[in-house]
């Protein structure tokens, strides 16, 4: 009987598509910090990226009827819409971004040298936006294959494929950088 009454009660996806703020505000809340820091990287501005990411779910929950699938396709539904959001904020803009963005991270100390961390940034910025996205997403926010390829809207294999691609494009260009 219990059971019964559980299955009538509607998900909270189920309430957030019915216009239930609260629902949308509890599915999105857990997504945001990694929005953001995905628009960071995207972006190199962290106003930029945070206007990006308010964007994004304003157009989620807009179009959150759109959804095709359930909570657990909501993650990589939502990355998507902030990528492309920060996508148009770069098409959207005349000069060129230059600066690094400074997302803050833990102060480990077995972290990397700075000299390290700044040319990482730097060859990270020579990558294509198209190339940057797949390492950001498997590497930076962890997220797993399936997901990413999702997100990017491509098989897994074609994932792994740009994943490898761009790390190995990548990696050249950090050995050329020392070689300098």
């Amino acid at each position: 009987m219990m059971s019964a009454v559980m299955e009538q009660r509607p998900s909270a996806m189920q309430r957030a598509i019915e216009g239930d703020a609260d629902s949308f505000a509890m599915l999105i809340d857990p997504l945001l910090n990694p929005a953001y820091r995905l628009a960071a990287v995207m972006l190199s501005d962290r106003m930029a990226a945070e206007d990006a990411v308010q964007e994004a779910s304003v157009k989620a929950w807009r179009n959150l009827r759109q959804l095709r699938g359930d909570e657990s396709a909501l993650r990589a539904w939502f990355l998507s819409i902030v990528a492309n959001e920060c996508r148009m904020t770069r098409r959207r803009r005349w000069w060129s971004v230059v600066k690094s963005a400074d997302v803050e991270s833990d102060r480990r100390t077995d972290a990397p040298s700075q000299e390290a961390v700044t040319d990482l940034r730097r060859a990270l910025a020579r990558l294509s936006p198209d190339e940057r996205l797949p390492l950001v997403l498997y590497f930076y926010l962890d997220l797993p294959l399936d997901e990413v390829a999702r997100t990017l809207r491509v098989s897994p294999s074609a994932a792994k494929s740009r994943i490898y691609r761009a790390a190995r494009r990548l990696r050249a260009d950090l050995t050329l950088e020392e070689v300098s």
